[in-house]
């Protein structure tokens, strides 16, 4: 009789499962871009057979919408969490800001781009795209209205502002891999001075 005793599988419940899968997406999708995505890749990741990933996602297009929108979720909740206490709008748009100006930031600016470029191609991530950019929109909406409600920031329309600021994210995040003066990085906070009537230098350090 063989004295090796082998591994016994867990078996985990869909949700869980399906869970896993959509995070191990989602780390590679930052980690290698979302081209890197296949069923057996996540199979090898997961250390089980590409049928299981298959089984829940039947397309590796859905799969790969599924990890950018779970990437880009995970990140707005990090950079601008939906509760939002014990500070003022003003620290917490400084702070959204701070932490996008940062290297860290440049892994989900390349995702974007990545995912932009693939959804022409892609109806599923297209879709995804387009939830997610009115997600992060609405959630800087949100702050920015709280502020000219506080009287900390004037604005005629925060939409407009919300969307400004994050084309200059957006701009910034196409230059991520290229050599970027001080000046450039702190365009984000310039604009929002700008559009908020704050005075200059109130958003950076």
């Amino acid at each position: 009789m063989s004295s090796s005793v082998s591994r016994k599988r867990v078996r985990k419940d869909p949700a869980t499962r399906r869970a896993e899968i959509v995070t191990a997406a989602a780390a590679i999708a930052l980690a290698e871009g979302l081209e890197a995505i296949t069923l057996r890749r996540i199979g090898e990741e997961l250390d089980v057979r590409p049928g299981l990933i298959s089984h829940y996602f039947p397309s590796a297009d859905d799969l790969v919408a599924e990890a950018f929108g779970s990437a880009a979720a995970g990140e707005l909740d990090a950079l601008l969490p939906r509760e939002r206490s014990g500070d003022t709008p003003l620290r917490h748009l400084a702070g959204f800001l701070s932490r996008t100006a940062g290297d860290d930031y440049d892994a989900i600016s390349l995702l974007w781009t990545n995912a932009r470029h693939l959804s022409r191609y892609r109806p599923v991530l297209r879709d995804r795209v387009a939830e997610q950019e009115a997600a992060w929109r609405g959630r800087l909406e949100d702050l920015v209205r709280e502020g000219v409600t506080a009287g900390e920031f004037r604005a005629e329309d925060p939409r407009v502002v919300a969307m400004k600021i994050l084309v200059v994210l957006d701009g910034l995040g196409a230059h991520a891999t290229a050599a970027r003066p001080p000046a450039l990085l702190r365009m984000p906070a310039t604009t929002a001075e700008q559009e908020l009537a704050l005075p200059p230098g109130t958003l950076t350090p």
